[in-house]
């Protein structure tokens, strides 16, 4: 039922203890990461935003003290970029990848550079997020819904159609997919939807959205006023209306799309036991329990949901076949910077 698939130079942050999380370095040199059968150094490349990556890795090491944690966070973008560029002059410095979306993955997974895993408790996850050839996993549900400024917009819009009525020129901002992972995977899908495709794409474009780096200032703006209507993911609103800003969402009616977050082992980690026992933590109960912590939907269903989410199966999710999603998402963006700059 649910495809699942990807934001700024990242900066290292080596986590050897609680104390430490905010501790800045370059990836250790691949060589020289552990190679014990437990313990040792574990280098993730991750676009999973700094605050909740370092939560999710506090966890981790408590329950894991011998493992000495390496944080590269990027967009995936530059994420793909750098391990592009370390591939041409030697070995990808990671061990696991955890980034935004499943065609990133599927690029990886096509050029033989991810390891096969099955995590632990597989059995407990949404099928649906488990890649079936066993290369990588889904960790969370992040859907992409229409935010709006409460003290600024009265009838909000309740599908990507009403985007592309005129009365909102000028109001919309929304994420540069050549930045977000997310937006690119978004740009794709609604392109190969047959009830939305080019033409609402230029009746979006025509309304002279903002396009923003990424969600984080898609979000901010809205709850701000500085734009009344945002396209952005969803885990955001929840954040920005606890926090009391006056923003809500609608899942919009006509297909609601979504990425999974998915974990891959790099096939050339010289720390692969450290890998499988990060990737099984990351869907396992309890760090999923703190996904849902973090305001994002599970990826299993025995951990509850955000308060005022909705449940899974109550959303219009958008399946699109993700093999033509992974062909068409450059051209999709391309058109994205053509029709929107």
């Amino acid at each position: 039922m649910i495809p699942f698939r990807r934001p700024a130079v990242g900066v290292l942050v080596s986590i050897a203890s609680i104390a430490a999380l905010s501790a800045c370095s370059e990836p250790a040199d691949p060589a020289a990461a552990g190679t014990e059968s437990s313990g040792g150094t574990l280098t993730v490349y991750t676009s999973e935003p700094q605050a909740k990556i370092d939560a999710l890795n506090a966890e981790f090491t408590a329950a894991n003290p011998d493992i000495e944690m390496q944080v590269y966070r990027a967009g995936t973008g530059d994420l793909n970029a750098r391990i592009a560029s370390e591939r041409e002059t030697g070995s990808i410095g990671a061990d696991v990848l955890l980034a935004a979306d499943a065609p990133t993955f599927e690029g990886y997974k096509d050029e033989n550079l991810l390891l096969q895993y099955t995590p632990a408790d597989v059995s407990a996850l949404n099928p649906e997020i488990v890649d079936p050839d066993g290369y990588y996993v889904g960790t969370r549900i992040i859907p992409t819904v229409i935010a709006y400024n409460t003290g600024a917009v009265s009838e909000p819009p309740t599908s990507w159609q009403q985007l592309a009525d005129p009365k909102h020129k000028g109001q919309i901002t929304l994420p540069n997919p050549d930045v977000s992972g997310a937006a690119a995977f978004n740009t794709a899908v609604w392109l190969n939807e047959e009830s939305l495709g080019q033409p609402w794409l230029e009746g979006l474009a025509a309304n002279e959205p903002i396009v923003a780096e990424s969600n984080g200032p898609v979000g901010q703006s809205v709850a701000a006023g500085t734009q009344p209507i945002g396209i952005v993911v969803d885990y955001l609103v929840r954040e920005l209306a606890e926090k009391g800003s006056p923003i809500a969402l609608e899942y919009p009616t006509d297909g609601v799309p979504y990425i999974s977050q998915p974990a891959g082992i790099f096939a050339d980690s010289k720390n692969q036991d450290a890998a499988k026992k990060y990737v099984d933590f990351l869907v396992g109960k309890q760090g999923q329990e703190l996904a849902v912590e973090q305001q994002y939907l599970p990826v299993r269903g025995d951990v509850g949901t955000p308060d005022g989410a909705p449940a899974l199966a109550d959303l219009n999710l958008l399946n699109p076949d993700l093999d033509e999603i992974t062909a068409s998402q450059p051209e999709a963006v391309k058109r994205f910077t053509e029709l929107v700059g």
